[in-house]
């Protein structure tokens, strides 16, 4: 209950961040603009236009009207880390097109983990580092793609006691019954554990002592304690091989999420092994 109560203040606190930031930037960009005493305007990003997110909308010889197609994608992913990505493009790309309401509103989005991330440093310093630490996830979910992010919930796990390598999948960090690991500098992980968070249908062959996995078309196959492995029939030769550890089968992480077209980074501070689909 508590922490529930908690996350709704910080999600106020939050709110207040995120707009204090917008209208400041708001004003910057248009100064002709008289000042406003409250920050509570809602933005309508949607175009009027029958516009779509396509290569033909907002890139090629479309020129300005690109943006259109952005705005209209936008409206569908602002909660989503997807937003934060469209929202930079938009500021970046498309800059000269926008009103101040919506650069306002776009900068918002774009800074939200950053507006959690605060709130989570806050309660640190009051000493409330487990609520600190239930924040810092909804910043990570926020944007899966910020490192500092994760390197924010390593430190604070800290803290609490949590050491060792820590992994996450999209954001969120998947159960196992064997902790991932680092072998002759290669991180391993419970391949169940990795392959169902990326929604990925796994099997075991007895026989061959093989795990295979397979997603969107792809099929990747491992053999235990053996340096060979084969992604969609071709060969691949690993740096260290799958092996079984407590009953549980560890793989390389890097050479499996890659295999499956998910994005792979490391956060060493932390030891933070973070896997998100571009």
């Amino acid at each position: 209950m508590k922490k529930r109560w908690m996350v709704l203040a910080s999600c106020v606190l939050a709110t207040s961040l995120m707009a204090g930031s917008a209208m400041a930037k708001s004003e910057k960009s248009n100064t002709s603009e008289s000042k406003s005493d409250t920050v509570n305007v809602k933005v309508d990003l949607k175009v009027k236009d029958d516009a779509t997110v396509t290569s033909d909308t907002y890139g090629g010889d479309k020129g300005h009207n690109g943006y259109k197609g952005l705005l209209n994608a936008i409206n569908n992913v602002k909660d989503k880390p997807a937003g934060a990505v469209i929202a930079d493009l938009l500021l970046t790309k498309y800059e000269t097109h926008l009103t101040a309401e919506m650069k306002a509103e776009l900068e918002a989005i774009k800074e939200k983990d950053a507006a959690l991330s605060a709130v989570a440093d806050l309660l640190d310093k009051n000493g409330s580092v487990t609520d600190a630490v239930y924040v810092q996830k909804e910043a990570i979910i926020a944007n899966v793609t910020n490192l500092d992010s994760y390197k924010k919930l390593g430190k604070l796990y800290e803290k609490l006691g949590k050491k060792g390598v820590k992994l996450y999948v999209n954001g969120e960090e998947p159960t196992f019954e064997v902790a991932p690991f680092i072998r002759e500098g290669n991180t391993l992980v419970p391949f169940r554990a990795i392959s169902e968070a990326l929604k990925a249908t796994v099997s075991w062959n007895e026989e061959e002592r093989s795990v295979t996995v397979t997603r969107d078309g792809i099929t990747v196959k491992l053999f235990i304690d053996s340096k060979t492995a084969t992604v969609n029939g071709n060969e691949v030769t690993l740096e260290v091989p799958a092996a079984i550890e407590n009953g549980s089968t560890v793989v390389p992480v890097r050479f499996v999420s890659e295999a499956l077209k998910a994005a792979v980074k490391w956060e060493s501070e932390t030891q933070s092994v973070v896997i998100y689909e571009e």
